[in-house]
């Protein structure tokens, strides 16, 4: 079973990048941003929900991205730490919502002390629901993980075939299949976790 949602480009990549961004900080910490940026485009896109962004959603480029970023910024701003839990996640992008007068979505955080079964079920709920998913990987036991590690990116997709799991990671304007178990069992004791969403 595969399951892909029709993901947003901006220009030729899949979802943004900030490494587009010019800002230093967003440049270096705006990750967060990016997600929220690309769910509200998605959101915009395929439920119609025309508020979440002021640019032309039929055909995101760079130029009007890097614009709404600059308005997603005071939700999500980069600091010292970075956006280091879900509940900082979610209180920008509630905020975000609520003043441009989104009344069509919810959202709540699933940490990742969670189990795997759980957030496996979690993953298939959305994606088959057709909401992408900010992620946040905090520590990880795993180098080949490295470009991961204390990050915020979009689940896109899964696949799975018996116990195997995989989901489609978008981050940088780049998709990767991961090993979900794999990604999920960060080996450390402070976790991440996923946002969920819902039609309100």
């Amino acid at each position: 079973m595969k399951k892909e949602l029709n993901y947003i480009h901006v220009d030729e990549a899949i979802g943004g990048n900030q490494d587009w961004f010019l800002d230093p900080f967003m440049k270096g910490g705006g990750c967060a941003a990016v997600t929220a940026c690309d769910l509200c485009i998605y959101c915009a896109k395929q439920w119609g929900i025309k508020e979440l962004y002021p640019y032309d959603v039929k055909h995101p480029n760079k130029e009007d991205y890097i614009r709404f970023s600059k308005i997603m910024k005071p939700y999500l701003r980069p600091r010292w730490t970075g956006i280091d839990t879900l509940d900082i996640y979610l209180e920008g992008i509630r905020s975000y919502w609520r003043d441009v007068d989104c009344k069509m979505l919810a959202a709540e955080g699933l940490p990742g002390t969670e189990t795997f079964a759980r957030a496996r079920m979690a993953v298939k709920g959305q994606i088959d629901a057709g909401f992408p998913i900010p992620f946040l990987t905090l520590h990880h036991k795993n180098p080949k993980l490295k470009d991961y590690v204390w990050h915020w990116f979009v689940l896109a997709g899964y696949e799975e075939y018996e116990e195997e799991f995989f989901v489609k990671a978008v981050t940088y304007g780049e998709l990767e299949w991961l090993d979900f178990k794999e990604l999920w069992d960060t080996g450390f004791t402070k976790k991440g976790g996923m946002i969920v969403l819902a039609k309100a």
